[in-house]
């Protein structure tokens, strides 16, 4: 798993673009060319400008330089010169084409080509990576051995794995195909390791059999299918699911025109829908989060977190126009208001966080995350004094062992944290642990709520080790690394920002799965990403993966054709 995370990343830095000028901007009083980086440029006097004017005249945030699909465009944003293009004021957005002279300040800049510039290019260095379909291979290497050790879980031979295996294999490699042949795309780094993190879970899920009802038989070792697997097989078609969303929205994310137009209703959606439990939802162990509908259990509050990135990103002109936060901090208070109704306190830490991300990102002002934070810390003795439920877990952290909560509100992360260690540093096996039940009904079975879901990382410790546990954490930080190495090559800020608020995103749940279940803080019960049971959560991680995807270059770039 180490050597495929490795691989994956050195696979990602060796086809990324080189940074190297993509025009260039002559000055006409020196005839020095300043060399055009990035998609989306900001000129003017501050340091923090793309490109630095030294022109008293010219305003600290002046204008833009941007690409698009339709060529090169230039915007003012709220300079107290203006802009000129060719000796005109610019009004709104204008396109710009080689030769064009783009007048800021008291400065003139000639828009030129990189082959017209008088610069030598640079020289080219070719890389090996490793191929997409070699990198799935070792992928799916990996989920066998998983497999494998379902196949034989609890020391008994059982073919009921076989299907959820197939399924989740032929996915993969399907979607490879499709990806690679019909959209023409040469990179799969990120869809390799999410898919190899899906098999794993699956495969944790197979190991663990649901109880048998009074009217249900026990299953044959010859059986292939039984109703004792419908976890894993619910888990493998969220999984399909979650690629169809995660699809659409690369596929919706490609015109920036669109994503500005849809970033309000959008919005204005997402609090719509996580307002809806307050009317039609369920409350679920002291959080009413969950609607219930024909038999389908639905958590509104994991697809919002992917409107609220969508909504709080923007693309630089927008953002040089808009610096104030107003806008987007309404939506937190909307966001965060709707969720203390709902006592859904795991939800507002993980929204919390996602826009301290997307704020700093958006303004780059210490002072507003400061403030922010202060306010959250307000925001939490409040609560405590308001729910009963979270109240509860302040009381029960670092209690858990005590005779008052031991076999009561600590039962779970005493279980968790004495079957985690049982696993030892490899793990007992899938199938063989105590947290995930027997699959022999005389054996009988865990009585541990959320094994699967919110506590999935004892289990993970326990049958497949604390070894294996700490890499795929690992691989899951590593999302931040492919995020943050394509911020500076992305096609536009919303791509740098929606990407690192994503990865940053899950690697936040991640820490409060981890942490909550192993009492290092107050359990928040939130999901393992890829890992733990669950439809709503399983759909919602890959359409944050949609986030990271999309900031690659190589995505949106047809592949030559031989």
């Amino acid at each position: 798993m180490v050597f495929l995370a490795i691989c994956c990343y050195t696979s990602m830095r060796a086809g990324r673009r080189r940074e190297e000028p993509v025009v260039f901007l002559e000055n006409q009083k020196n005839r020095k060319n300043i060399p055009v980086l990035y998609w989306e440029n900001s000129l003017g006097r501050s340091p923090s400008c793309d490109i630095v004017l030294t022109d008293s005249a010219v305003s600290r945030d002046h204008a833009v330089l941007m690409r698009r699909e339709s060529g090169w465009l230039l915007t003012d944003t709220g300079s107290k010169g203006g802009t000129y293009l060719n000796g005109q004021r610019i009004r709104g957005t204008v396109k710009v084409i080689p030769g064009d002279l783009i007048g800021i300040g008291r400065t003139n800049l000639i828009f030129r080509r990189v082959t017209d510039a008088n610069v030598a290019p640079p020289r080219r260095v070719s890389r090996h990576k490793p191929h997409p379909a070699g990198l799935l291979a070792l992928g799916v290497v990996i989920q066998l051995l998983c497999f494998v050790q379902a196949f034989f879980a609890d020391k008994q031979f059982s073919l009921l794995p076989l299907l959820p295996m197939v399924m989740v294999l032929m996915t993969e490699w399907i979607y490879y195909m499709v990806s690679r042949y019909v959209l023409g795309r040469v990179n799969f780094e990120l869809e390799t390791l999410a898919f190899t993190l899906c098999g794993i879970g699956t495969a944790l899920l197979c190991g663990t059999r649901q109880k048998l009802t009074k009217t249900q038989t026990a299953p044959t070792q010859l059986t292939l299918f039984h109703p004792t697997m419908n976890a894993a097989y619910m888990q493998v078609l969220m999984m399909i699911a979650g690629i169809f969303l995660f699809s659409f929205l690369i596929w919706f994310m490609k015109d920036l025109d669109r994503v500005n137009r849809w970033r309000i209703p959008i919005a204005i959606f997402g609090v719509l829908l996580l307002a809806a439990p307050l009317v039609i939802g369920r409350s679920v162990n002291g959080s009413k989060n969950w609607i219930y509908f024909a038999g389908i259990s639905l958590q509104p509050s994991e697809f919002v977190k992917l409107a609220f990135i969508f909504s709080g990103a923007a693309t630089l002109d927008r953002l040089q126009t808009k610096r104030n936060l107003i806008g987007f901090i309404g939506l937190l208070v909307c966001v965060m208001g709707i969720l203390v109704l709902e006592k859904d306190i795991g939800g507002a830490a993980v929204f919390f966080a996602t826009f301290l991300i997307i704020a700093f990102m958006r303004s780059g002002s210490v002072r507003t995350i400061v403030l922010s934070i202060a306010a959250a810390g307000v925001g939490i003795i409040t609560v405590l004094g308001m729910f009963s439920h979270v109240k509860e877990r302040f009381a029960v952290w670092h209690h858990i062992w005590e005779p008052a909560y031991l076999y009561d509100k600590g039962l779970q992360q005493t279980r968790v944290l004495t079957y985690s260690a049982s696993g030892g540093l490899f793990g007992v096996g899938i199938g063989n642990g105590g947290l995930g039940g027997g699959i022999s009904p005389l054996k009988g079975y865990t009585t541990i709520a959320a094994n699967t879901s919110d506590l999935v990382f004892g289990m993970l410790n326990e049958e497949l080790g604390l070894l294996m546990s700490v890499v795929i954490v690992g691989v899951i930080a590593l999302f931040i690394l492919f995020a943050r190495s394509d911020v500076t090559r992305s096609r536009s800020t919303f791509y740098s920002i929606t990407a690192c608020a994503a990865a940053g995103m899950l690697l936040f749940q991640a820490c409060l799965n981890i942490f909550g279940s192993t009492d290092i803080i107050p359990l928040t019960g939130v999901t393992l990403p890829f890992i733990s049971a669950g439809g709503s959560s399983m759909m919602a991680t890959w359409g944050a993966l949609a986030f990271i995807k999309s900031s690659d270059e190589r995505t949106y770039a047809v592949r030559r054709r031989r």
